[in-house]
């Protein structure tokens, strides 16, 4: 079943108007330097609650990527689809510095041969679909109604991922309630924090922000 729902989104489900969409979502190094931005603008222009929500989710993407992803990778070791399967279709941005410059150039699409080179297993979990989905999980705690519209790039960015051949479905969707649960309990921990040493720490914000989620 796993490996007939990547056939369906990698091949009958691929479209040339949603190859480029599909390998900008997936590229981190094309976004890196937007969301550094943006964490930068809501540090310094943001409330109390912007910045709380800022360090929640900076707590949560690390812990998630450095300690869980990071180490049930070597764990579990399961080979990507495109380390396993013949004529999986993989996409990629092709290089260019800085990396916008690759919208002008044409894609990195190839089809998969295995045995050329050893399977490195990286597919589980997904760092993309956990990582975003700890952040967009940190954002509709933080701003509930308007904090969910968080999950539509996740989730983007999560199909993305077996889209462009690099994981398979259903590590993907573990990968997205993995990511989303640690946010949960990173969030529960931190503001128990706050409520019991924010008053010790920093009398006049716990003063005014009793709850850290403003």
């Amino acid at each position: 079943m796993d490996q007939q729902a990547l056939y369906l989104i990698n091949h009958a489900w691929a479209h040339p108007s949603l190859d480029m969409v599909m390998a900008v979502a997936s590229s981190w190094d094309f976004w890196w330097p937007l969301l550094l931005v943006g964490c930068l603008v809501v540090f310094v222009f943001g409330g109390f609650r912007a910045r709380m929500m800022l360090l929640a989710a900076v707590f949560s993407v690390g812990f998630t990527d450095a300690v869980v992803v990071n180490s049930l990778k070597h764990i579990v070791g399961r080979p990507r689809p495109h380390e396993e399967l013949v004529g999986v279709r993989t996409l990629d941005l092709a290089k260019a510095k800085p990396r916008f410059l690759a919208l002008a150039k044409p894609l990195k699409e190839e089809y998969s041969h295995p045995g050329i080179r050893a399977p490195r297993g990286n597919s589980f979990p997904s760092g993309h679909s956990a990582n975003n989905f700890s952040a967009a999980t940190v954002v509709a705690i933080f701003y509930r109604r308007r904090g969910w519209l968080a999950f539509l790039p996740a989730a983007v960015v999560a199909y993305s991922r077996i889209y462009v051949g690099s994981h398979w479905p259903l590590d993907v969707l573990v990968s997205c309630f993995l990511g989303a649960g640690i946010a949960l309990f990173v969030v529960s921990g931190l503001g128990a924090a706050w409520r019991r040493w924010g008053g010790r720490w920093f009398p006049s914000w716990h003063a005014g922000h009793p709850s850290l989620l403003g």
